[in-house]
């Protein structure tokens, strides 16, 4: 038998949903560049996802996703259509529906196995990308402007943040960032995300502890 020249095979990713609400294309085109710019690193010719649950029925899909196409976004599927006419003009236009759910069984127990942590004892410096897979990651040292880390467990930062930090990557929302000195481009856990305008001010410079509650993203203090 001939070797097959394809395989499937499950895996997870992180990516960022777009939840649009009923605007004319040109404001929501504009509305994504300013994102982009706050943090580029992290949007721009970035893999995203769009809701339309927000949308009217009348809404013509074909100019709303040039509109996002002309950002340099990559829309790889559309999810929250209930409109029988907007969910055939957007299966006419190549994109595949899809269903948002509860994150997998198979994700949590993944991360709920993390018990080990990845420790860096280096500066995170710009351009750099920190990658814990199936554990926390720890960083002893500062992350500058530009850096990412990226776990599916907790991070802890000890020196000053000032890139981006995504906990929670396979999906697990139990997952938490602790900060001693918070001035980050962006924060996320489990794709739930905040850029840097979105941060409480009273928390900025501050050590912080961020979480999802019941979905959501929120920061206390960390004493």
């Amino acid at each position: 038998m001939s070797k097959t020249s394809i395989k499937f095979k499950g895996s997870n990713f992180t990516l960022s949903v777009i939840h649009v609400h009923d605007a004319q294309p040109e404001e929501v085109r504009l509305a994504i560049e300013e994102k982009i710019e706050q943090a580029p690193g992290f949007f721009k010719n970035a893999p995203v996802v769009v809701n339309v649950a927000g949308l009217s029925r009348d809404i013509s899909w074909p100019a709303l996703s040039q509109a996002m196409l002309a950002t340099g976004l990559h829309i790889i599927g559309v999810s929250g259509c209930n409109d029988n006419n907007l969910k055939q003009a957007i299966l006419r236009s190549g994109l595949p529906l899809l269903t948002e759910g509860k994150t997998q069984q198979r994700s949590i127990a993944a991360a709920a196995e993390a018990v080990k942590a990845q420790l860096i004892n280096t500066p995170v410096r710009s351009g750099q990308q920190i990658r814990s897979y199936n554990s926390d990651l720890i960083v002893t040292g500062s992350v500058s402007a530009g850096a990412e880390l990226i776990a599916d467990g907790n991070i802890h930062i000890y020196g000053i943040m000032r890139g981006r930090a995504l906990a929670g990557a396979s999906g697990n929302g139990e997952c938490q960032i602790f900060c001693t000195h918070l001035s980050p481009e962006l924060v996320s856990i489990a794709g739930q995300y905040w850029l840097s305008d979105q941060i409480p001010t009273e928390f900025l410079g501050k050590a912080a502890r961020l979480c999802l509650q019941n979905g959501t993203l929120t920061i206390d203090a960390l004493i």
